[in-house]
């Protein structure tokens, strides 16, 4: 599965700054430069923004091919059909959080291919049985999404525990699905899951941050949304927003699927839940 290519727009700047963090000090230069004097980027060769970075060329091709393009002349022409965007002003923490997540959600957004999803949703909706497998970070969203499609009367298990996760993987059939998420896509007990899916005929679908992870490859059905975080942050959380997102968009295609007396059901068990209060 080939890496996707950035778009124009707004994704373009979007892509530049969520990605800056992961390069390495020198192509982060060159990353810095163009978000930096973008007006005037789009004017040089590659020999002046290697010269104003305080780099080489070959480490200008270099950190534009790690940030998804062809080449500068690719980058240059993608910077040059983006709308202006004003400068980042935020000071307070708050602001600048809410910033970057917009960015790292312009990012997913721009690195998901529809076509992945729409063939995840076909398949969850008609599994006789859904597993959902992932660890650490990757839990919350995993339950966050087993609650809702329990609500649309999909038959859904999401074990804690990974040894469950894989000992329910290993009873599903051809019928089944297994759904993983994972940010790196080389979690090892996530790979194990899933290949004891795979190998039971169970369709395996995954949600990952790396389109050429080891999870990504094993996968029937894989949808990369492009890392944004630094590489060494212990908690992801920016790219878990772009995951956070896909099995919403997932949920809410089943939804439009389900009848509406079955999610109106549901709602009533919501209903109840809720009391007046004084």
């Amino acid at each position: 599965m080939s890496d996707p290519q950035p778009r124009s727009g707004s994704t373009v700047m979007a892509r530049l700054r969520a990605a800056e963090p992961l390069l390495g000090p020198s192509e982060r230069r060159v990353a810095q430069v163009v978000l930096a004097r973008p007006d005037e980027v789009v004017e040089w060769s590659t020999a002046e923004l290697a010269l104003a970075s305080g780099t080489s060329p070959a480490t200008v091709i270099r950190a534009c091919q790690s940030l998804g393009f062809r080449g500068f002349q690719h980058l240059r022409l993608e910077v040059a059909r983006a709308a202006p965007e004003p400068e980042q002003t935020a000071t307070d923490a708050v602001s600048r959080i809410f910033d970057q997540a917009v960015d790292a959600l312009r990012l997913s957004g721009g690195s998901v291919v529809p076509a992945d999803v729409d063939r995840a949703v076909e398949a969850l909706a008609g599994a006789r049985r859904i597993v959902l497998v992932g660890s650490g970070f990757s839990g919350p969203p995993l339950q966050d999404a087993a609650l809702r499609f329990s609500t649309l009367g999909h038959p859904v298990e999401a074990p804690v525990d990974v040894l469950a996760q894989q000992f329910a993987s290993r009873s599903l059939t051809p019928a089944d699905v297994c759904l993983a998420v994972s940010y790196s896509g080389a979690n090892a007990h996530t790979i194990a899951a899933c290949r004891a899916a795979a190998d039971c005929g169970a369709t395996v679908i995954a949600i990952t941050s790396f389109a050429r992870s080891p999870l990504a490859r094993l996968a029937g059905v894989a949808i990369a949304t492009a890392p944004v975080s630094r590489a060494h942050d212990v908690d992801p959380f920016l790219s878990r927003l772009g995951h956070l997102v896909v099995l919403h968009a997932i949920s809410t295609a089943l939804a439009e699927r389900s009848p509406m007396a079955d999610v109106a059901d549901m709602r009533h068990v919501v209903a109840d839940a809720l009391t007046d209060g004084d």
